[in-house]
């Protein structure tokens, strides 16, 4: 998805920047207007956060408007929801962060997951970076309670897992 949205806003770095906030956020792009699944966010917010001006971000949406691919990546975008990892430590649940030698190796995601369903740890929420949009992707787990250390050694033994975080 990335490298098409590169591709067709190519030689517009500034619109690109626009175009990476709206993906990175879950923002869609509907009649010319920008929202945050039925919220209409204001064109000079996303300027202020991709800093650039607002007249770059309109440009964006006309562009988006024009383009039949863009405009049906960024009609069907949807927030993905709440994240519980900053919040994890105040609610008592457990926090594993992996971050693999590369996203594309299969089964990181199943093999963690059965590392924590073998230890009676049920899974709460489980979220995983694009690798196109991140530089260092990670797979983030919230378990239902912490998570004790020893299975750091259990993730690490993954194929494809580069580094685990626990927290």
């Amino acid at each position: 998805m990335w490298s098409n949205i590169k591709k067709s806003l190519e030689g517009y770095p500034e619109r690109l920047k626009v175009a990476r906030v709206l993906v990175e956020n879950g923002l869609s792009v509907r009649d010319g207007k920008i929202f945050l699944n039925e919220i209409e966010v204001p064109p000079v917010r996303i300027a202020r956060v991709a800093g650039v001006d607002r007249r770059t971000v309109s440009e964006t949406l006309i562009a988006i408007k024009a383009n039949r691919e863009l405009r049906l990546i960024f009609e069907g975008l949807r927030s993905a929801g709440h994240s519980l990892k900053e919040v994890a430590k105040h609610l008592d649940l457990g926090v594993v962060e992996i971050t693999p030698v590369d996203a594309k190796i299969p089964g990181i995601l199943a093999n963690c997951a059965m590392i924590l369903t073998k230890n009676g740890l049920s899974i709460r929420q489980a979220i995983v970076d694009d690798p196109e949009l991140s530089p260092e992707p990670k797979l983030t787990l919230i378990a239902e309670r912490k998570i004790p250390g020893e299975l750091i050694q259990k993730f690490l033994a993954v194929n494809g897992v580069a580094k685990v975080s626990v927290y």
